[in-house]
């Protein structure tokens, strides 16, 4: 991927205002020029290459919505411009925005910012698409940008109009237009799945430091989750079950009617039997009623057990030691712990989506302050969906003994399993709760079920994670 550096302040001028007139998902007209030089304004002065302005204000109309009035319908023939190119432009790229579900997603998330927010969320897919398709751009001073924006929008697509009579296009701009053609034939999807997470989440708009740890644990999430099955795994020999007290809300009968009887409530009553009803009283239908030879319907009397679950997550304050990089891992560990929980929850709610569930993650204090509430923010916006809905928490308690109360409460009503992570073992050990234990002490996993630590097979750091992740499973399903 190639940057091209415009230090001619006349070349990089004339590079913005013949790009308004590349556009081809609205016409060009002044009341679309403030909107495209703010968000090349935005890509350029966050030191990012700069495409072309006409693509900015493709990506940028495309995803917020325009007003049909604004569309282009029909081609607009610009002095010297191959007519071939913009039609492969047209078709291979900006087809390609319009029909392709990542873009779409990601314009809806974009949709929901306002005003400044909403540049920085366009900015930010044109530098992602930018990346992931790999194309060229331009490095050029943003005080150019800015010296337009104060220009009457008129003038300035007037002098881009006519720097394209008098010189025809820039030849810079047909090879980058080229390379987007040529970028566009190549696309198998726009995005990829953590650029959109992270304008949902909102971490594109957050600082450098969270957006990277945001999409790393994204990243590291889909390489564990890739190496496990798509079905629910067998569970391990063995292993060990706790019984829970059942409410009465978990059963609820299933099927529908199965026969007739003469036995029932007013709402299963054969419409027919009405037909008994007569002037006088009384009539039939209260003697067959008082001889109980009225019929009803029978429902199937099945009853449907829906299961309690409970899948805490306790991250002890001695954690902190893991905000270390290891030459065996791609991450920190605190990032691959946080991966770990991510996509042990993804794989929990896609396999156990019968029962009633619940995801929570405790992370327990020290001194009453929390040392991973950077990581406390992180994981609540991942598992954002679950919070939503009332099915997921991320908490805070005081201490050990705090979060063992409120495992043992949990326990009342539903079958709990605790994942314990830390850096120095503490005791979590409880009679009504499965506890698993991960000690986080190198780039090397240690998992124990309260009696021995757990082997793994493989000799790579990254692949006992991963082997870690399958295990924890087979202990919990």
């Amino acid at each position: 991927m190639d940057v091209i550096e415009l230090r001619d302040p006349d070349l990089a001028r004339r590079f913005i205002l013949e790009g308004l007139w590349l556009q081809r998902a609205v016409k060009p007209a002044a009341r679309t020029v403030r909107a495209a030089l703010e968000w090349a304004m935005e890509v350029a002065s966050a030191g990012h290459p700069l495409p072309p302005v006409g693509f900015v204000a493709d990506v940028g109309n495309v995803a917020v919505g325009v007003d049909s009035a604004d569309r282009q319908k029909e081609p607009l023939h610009l002095p010297g411009w191959p007519p071939a190119l913009g039609r492969s432009y047209e078709d291979h790229v900006l087809g390609r925005f319009y029909s392709d579900w990542t873009f779409e997603r990601a314009g809806d998330a974009v949709k929901k910012f306002r005003d400044r927010d909403r540049v920085r969320g366009v900015a930010y897919m044109v530098n992602q698409i930018r990346e992931r398709a790999g194309l060229p751009g331009v490095s050029l001073p943003p005080a150019i940008i800015r010296g337009l924006l104060s220009t009457n929008p008129d003038e300035v697509l007037r002098a881009g109009w006519d720097g394209l009579e008098q010189a025809g296009p820039l030849p810079l701009l047909v090879d980058l237009y080229e390379a987007l053609v040529s970028a566009g034939r190549r696309w198998a999807e726009v995005l990829a799945q953590e650029d959109i997470l992270a304008l949902e989440q909102g971490t594109a708009l957050a600082d450098m430091g969270q957006y990277v740890a945001h999409r790393q644990i994204l990243q590291t999430t889909a390489r564990i989750e890739s190496h496990l099955p798509g079905r629910p795994v067998k569970p391990l020999v063995g292993r060990k079950e706790v019984p829970t007290r059942v409410l009465d809300e978990d059963q609820y009968p299933v099927g529908g009617y199965t026969s007739i009887s003469t036995k029932g409530s007013i709402e299963s009553l054969l419409h027919s039997q009405l037909a008994y009803m007569e002037p006088q009283s009384p009539d039939l239908f209260d003697m067959k009623f008082v001889r109980d030879e009225l019929f009803y319907y029978s429902r199937d009397e099945n009853q449907f057990l829906r299961r309690r679950r409970a899948f805490v997550f306790v991250l002890f304050p001695d954690l902190i030691a893991a905000r270390f990089k290891d030459p065996q891992l791609p991450c920190q560990r605190i990032v691959m712990v946080q991966s770990l929980v991510t996509a042990l929850v993804r794989k929990l709610s896609d396999w156990l989506s019968t029962d009633a569930i619940r995801f929570e993650v405790l992370f327990v204090q020290e001194a009453g302050k929390n040392p991973l509430a950077e990581e406390a923010k992180l994981l609540a916006l991942l598992l954002r969906e679950p919070i939503e809905r009332g099915d997921g928490e991320v908490q805070e308690v005081p201490n050990r003994d705090a979060a063992l109360a409120h495992l043992s409460r949990l326990a009342r009503n539903a079958q709990v399993h605790s994942l314990v992570a830390f850096a120095k073992q503490p005791d979590m050990q409880l009679e009504n709760v499965v506890v698993t234990e991960l000690g986080v002490t190198g780039p090397y996993p240690e998992l124990s079920t309260g009696r021995d630590i757990e082997g793994f097979e493989s000799e790579d750091a990254f692949d006992q994670w991963q082997e870690l992740a399958l295990r924890v499973l087979e202990l919990w399903v």
